[in-house]
């Protein structure tokens, strides 16, 4: 049987298995600095999947005239124990290229009044 959680549920099992997978693969304790400076390039698209809600907020505008069309969505979310509300850029696929801004929260209604008032 094959069970799917989003990354807002299973974030620090997530984490977990990646810190062990990269300790498997180069050596024990290389995998908590690997896993972190993994997440932290891809925090954009971690953050992304991670939402439980979004808003549409406008196009963006971007400096460079590349032809994608880009969104501006408001998102609120829980990752590795903590919610976040954030603001993404995200093409008409629904994939994240960007992350503008974010602010964390340590309750869940907290998050969710700033996600609420923005």
């Amino acid at each position: 049987m094959t069970m799917i959680h989003p990354i807002s549920v299973a974030s620090d099992r997530t984490m977990a298995a990646l810190v062990s997978t990269l300790d498997i693969e180069f050596g024990r304790g290389a995998g908590a600095a690997l896993a972190h400076r993994y997440f932290d390039a891809e925090q954009s698209d971690f953050h992304w999947q991670a939402r439980v809600q979004e808003r549409w907020i406008g196009a963006y505008e971007s400096a460079d005239d590349d032809g994608l069309e880009l969104d501006r969505v408001r998102i609120l979310g829980r990752l590795n124990g903590a919610w976040f509300v954030a603001v993404m850029i995200v093409d008409g696929d629904g994939n994240a290229h960007d992350m503008t801004g974010k602010q964390a929260f340590r309750r869940a209604d907290d998050a969710r009044r700033a996600f609420a008032d923005a």
